[in-house]
């Protein structure tokens, strides 16, 4: 497996990792056993790096992912986030999500869950806009000097909070959604080009890009991307992916899944290299702001950037 490194002073991880999330919530109905052998099977692929959040199902993901490490902690790496209260439930301690004093409890809890003494990668799910910056990451920073974490990362931050942050503590990773389309992965498999194809527990029926208003319109640009998955005998998320890739070392995918065989096309993205003439037909087929509708509903557009 190709490797990157995360940051000036992170840490080397797989170029593709994976992104638990849809194990647990979101997207159809959870296959504990299915998804517990997809990690085994990354793990064999060697993409080791598993990426979660205690908000995903409540910390139901967090204990899954523990599980499924069981008795090989060492060959994975291991990041979760904390501090989206909306998505987890409200927390329940009476703390801001991104309170110095909430941070060491998280923490916490997320090392039961996992069933592990030290994380990987500890990152702020969603920037706080009621604590500044400096506070939550100084808390955190606290966890790598105990030795209870090893890197710090932040999710959906805006560029003036990451430069306040790392002031106080490198910041090795930044993750947001950023792909073809602004960007959403999940559509570029060009398989969702109409309602029909999301299960009816699929959070994305909420998603006004996957509107009906909107999904014709948004369907219609895989044109190109299609072409060119034809012209190479791959699929159309194998070329998305290998679009990302391609946009710098510093960026590593990690696409989610629950299932083996769409794990196994994913890492097959990496074999995928695309012309230079191929991505920039591909930037020119999906420019800056082309899709119809927005990436969340409206209230949860509120937290991203910050």
């Amino acid at each position: 497996m190709q490797q990157r490194k995360l940051g000036n002073n992170g840490p080397q991880v797989p170029a593709l990792g994976l992104g638990c999330m849809g194990m647990s919530i979101s997207y159809g109905v959870p296959n504990d056993e299915e998804s517990i052998a997809t990690m085994h099977r990354a793990l064999e692929l060697g993409v080791n790096l598993l990426v979660t959040s205690d908000a995903y199902g409540n910390g139901v993901n967090e204990e899954l992912v523990g599980r499924a490490i069981k008795g090989r902690r060492d060959k994975f790496l291991l990041a979760t986030k904390f501090g989206n209260l909306a998505l987890a439930g409200g927390g329940g301690t009476g703390l801001s999500g991104g309170h110095p004093d909430y941070v060491p409890q998280a923490c916490d809890k997320s090392l039961k869950r996992l069933g592990v003494d030290v994380i990987d990668i500890y990152g702020l799910h969603r920037v706080d806009p009621t604590v500044p910056i400096e506070d939550t990451v100084g808390a955190m920073k606290k966890l790598v000097e105990q030795g209870k974490v090893r890197y710090l990362a932040l999710s959906e931050a805006g560029p003036q909070t990451l430069r306040r942050a790392y002031k106080v503590h490198p910041i090795v990773a930044l993750e947001t959604e950023y792909s073809l389309w602004s960007r959403d992965v999940d559509f570029l498999t060009a398989t969702m080009k109409t309602l029909d194809a999301l299960l009816p527990k699929d959070r994305r029926r909420d998603h006004p890009r996957f509107l009906a208003d909107n999904i014709q319109h948004n369907a219609e640009l895989l044109a190109p991307l299609e072409k060119i998955a034809a012209a190479r005998k791959c699929t159309p998320a194998q070329v998305a992916l290998a679009w990302v890739l391609a946009q710098g070392e510093d960026i590593v995918p990690i696409p989610g899944t629950k299932r083996r065989p769409y794990l196994e096309q994913n890492a097959a993205s990496l074999e995928v290299k695309l012309t230079g003439e191929e991505i920039a037909a591909l930037a020119k087929a999906f420019p800056l702001n082309v899709t119809a509708g927005t990436r969340y509903p409206e209230k949860q557009l509120k937290a991203l950037g910050i």
